[in-house]
C-alpha cells in the first residue's frame, strides 16, 4: 500500500527509541509549568518503529522530483546540479559546528572565507563592496532598495518615493518596492522585448528613487541599451539596481558595475550552485558602489593587527536584515564552487549555459511560438499560444505531460507579457544527450496536442499524484492530517 501514512502504520506500544529510566527524581508537571500550559492528554502522534520511519520517508523522497533525479529546466531559477564536493566541505565539523557567538579570535578561518567570498563576488560583479547577509534573492533586492532609501535620505532627498520597474522584471521586484514604502511605476517593453527607452524617459522625474532592471531580463534577452539607461537614470538623480538572478548568463563576460548599476544582488543558490528551494537555504548577497558602502547592513568585517573583526559601529547602516552573518554554510559551498572553477571556468559555465538555451530554442522554434525572435541568453521563452488556439491544449497541459517523460516542466505563464509562456533554462550542467531527450519529448508532445489532445488534458499519467483540482487546492488546502473523528 504505497500511500499509507505513518498514522496507518501506527500501533500502540511501538517505539523508535527506548530511553533508560531516569536516575534522578522526576519533577511533577505542575512543578515545571503553570497549569494553563500542562497537557492532560498525550499528543496524538503515530507510534512506529525505526525501520518503518526510515522506509516511509525514503519512499516519500523517491517520489519527489529533484535536480539529482533528472533534468530541471525551470526558467528564471537556474536549477543547476549541485556538486557533492561542496556538500562534503560544508558538512565538515570545522564549518558546520561553528557557533555564531564563538569568540572572534577562534573563528578567523570562517571570517577569512567570508572576506574572500565577498572580495571574489565584488570582482565578478564590478562592485566596490559586498555583503553576504541577505538570506535570499528577494531579501537581496529588498536590501538594495533600503540602501537606496538610506542614501537618498542622507542627502535630504526624501521626496523620491517612486521606483520604476519594467514589465520584464522579476516578479518579486514590485513587492520589495512596496515593502520599502515606495510606489511602483511599471513601464512596458518595446517590440524587441527590451526596455523602451522612450517609455523610461517619460517616467523619469525628480520623484523617482530608483529603476530596477533585470539584466538579462526574464525573456532571456540582454538589455542592449543598458549604458544609455544608466546615464538617463543618473541624470535624473535616481539610482540603478540590477536584479542579478540571471548572472549565470554573463559571469566572467560582463559586470553589472561596468554597465552603470549602483547595486546588484546575486543568488548563490542559483549562479554559484548551492542548494535551491527545498534543497536548502538560499543566499542573496548584495554588491554596491563605493558611495553606497556606508549604508550596507551591519556588521561589516574589518581587519586590524592581522585579525578580522565584526564592526557594528556604522552610523549610516540600514541595520541588520538577517540574523547574525548570513547563511554561512551556503557561502562555504559557493566559495568551494568558485575555487573549483576559477575565472576561466566561470566564463565557460556562462558560455555553455547560453549555448544550451539557444540549442533548445532553435530546435523547438516552429513547433512552438517564439514571441521575441533572435538569440537568447541563458534561457529561452517559447509560447504555446498557437497550440492552445488550434487544439485547446495549454501550457499547463504540456508541462503536466512532460512529467510522464521523467522531465521537470519549465516555468509556465511567466513572464506575464507572453501568453501561454514556457520559460526554459537548461543551465550548463546538462549534457547534449539530456537536451536532445528534452527536445524529443517536447516535439512529441506538440504532435500529441494535435492528434490526441485528451492525452495531455489528463496528464500526468505515471506520477504518484495525478492532476489535482488546482482551484480547490488553492482555496481549500488540506494542510495537516486529521483523524477520521476530526474530519
Amino acid at each position: 500500500m504505497p500511500n499509507r501514512t505513518l498514522f496507518d502504520l501506527s500501533d500502540r506500544g511501538k517505539r523508535c527509541t527506548r530511553m533508560p529510566e531516569p536516575d534522578v527524581p522526576a519533577l511533577a508537571p505542575e512543578e515545571m509549568l503553570p497549569e494553563s500550559q500542562i497537557r492532560h492528554t498525550p499528543p496524538g502522534l503515530p507510534e512506529v518503529s525505526e525501520p518503518e520511519i526510515a522506509r516511509h520517508f525514503a519512499r516519500l523522497a523517491a517520489e519527489n522530483f529533484n535536480v539529482d533525479a533528472g533534468f530541471y529546466p525551470l526558467g528564471s531559477c537556474t536549477m543547476k546540479y549541485n556538486p557533492k564536493a561542496g556538500e562534503r566541505l560544508a558538512a565538515h565539523a570545522g564549518w558546520s559546528g561553528l557557533h555564531p557567538h564563538a569568540p572572534q579570535p577562534c573563528v578567523q578561518g570562517a571570517l577569512r572565507l567570508i572576506r574572500a567570498l565577498e572580495e571574489s563576488l565584488a570582482a565578478i560583479l564590478g562592485m566596490a563592496a559586498v555583503s553576504l547577509q541577505p538570506p535570499a534573492g528577494a531579501a537581496g533586492e529588498f536590501t538594495c532598495l533600503r540602501v537606496f532609501r538610506a542614501w537618498h535620505d542622507d542627502r535630504g532627498d526624501d521626496a523620491r518615493r517612486r521606483v520604476i520597474v519594467p514589465d520584464t522584471a522579476h516578479g518579486t521586484n514590485p513587492a520589495s518596492v512596496a515593502r520599502c514604502g515606495c510606489d511602483v511605476t511599471a513601464i512596458e517593453s518595446g517590440d524587441d522585448g527590451r526596455v523602451d527607452v522612450s517609455e523610461l524617459e517619460a517616467a523619469l522625474d525628480e520623484t523617482v528613487a530608483a529603476v530596477m532592471l533585470t539584466n538579462p531580463n526574464t525573456l532571456g534577452l540582454f538589455e542592449t541599451q543598458v549604458l544609455r539607461i544608466a546615464d538617463m537614470v543618473h541624470d535624473a538623480g535616481a539610482l540603478l539596481y540590477c536584479d542579478g538572478a540571471n548572472l549565470n548568463a554573463i559571469m566572467g563576460h560582463a559586470r553589472p558595475g561596468d554597465m552603470g548599476f549602483d547595486a546588484v544582488h546575486v543568488n548563490l543558490h542559483k549562479t554559484f550552485s548551492t542548494p535551491h528551494g527545498g534543497g536548502g537555504p538560499g543566499s542573496g548577497p548584495v554588491g554596491v558602489s563605493a558611495d553606497l558602502e556606508p549604508f550596507l547592513p551591519v556588521p561589516r568585517l574589518t581587519e586590524s593587527d592581522g585579525m578580522l573583526r565584526w564592526d557594528w559601529d556604522r552610523p549610516k547602516s540600514i541595520g541588520s536584515v538577517h540574523g547574525f552573518f548570513g547563511n554561512f554554510l551556503v557561502a562555504v559551498r559557493a566559495y568551494a564552487y568558485l575555487l573549483t572553477l576559477g575565472a576561466e571556468g566561470l566564463r565557460e559555465a556562462s558560455e555553455q549555459a547560453v549555448l544550451s538555451a539557444n540549442y533548445v530554442r532553435q530546435a523547438l522554434t516552429g513547433a512552438y511560438d517564439l514571441p521575441y525572435p533572435g538569440r537568447c541568453m541563458h534561457e529561452c521563452v517559447l509560447s504555446a499560444q498557437t497550440i492552445a488556439r488550434e487544439t485547446g491544449v495549454h501550457a499547463v497541459d504540456i508541462a503536466k505531460r512532460l512529467l510522464d517523460f521523467g522531465l521537470h516542466p519549465p516555468t509556465m505563464y511567466f513572464p506575464l507579457i507572453v501568453e501561454e509562456a514556457l520559460m526554459i533554462e537548461p543551465t550548463e550542467t546538462e549534457s547534449l544527450v539530456t537536451l536532445d531527450r528534452f527536445i524529443e519529448a517536447a516535439l512529441q508532445i506538440e504532435r500529441e496536442a494535435r492528434e490526441s489532445p485528451e492525452l495531455l488534458h489528463e496528464a500526468p499519467h505515471v506520477t504518484p499524484v495525478r492532476r489535482v483540482d488546482e482551484v480547490t487546492a488553492a482555496r481549500w488546502p488540506v494542510l495537516r492530517w486529521r483523524a477520521d473523528d476530526e474530519a
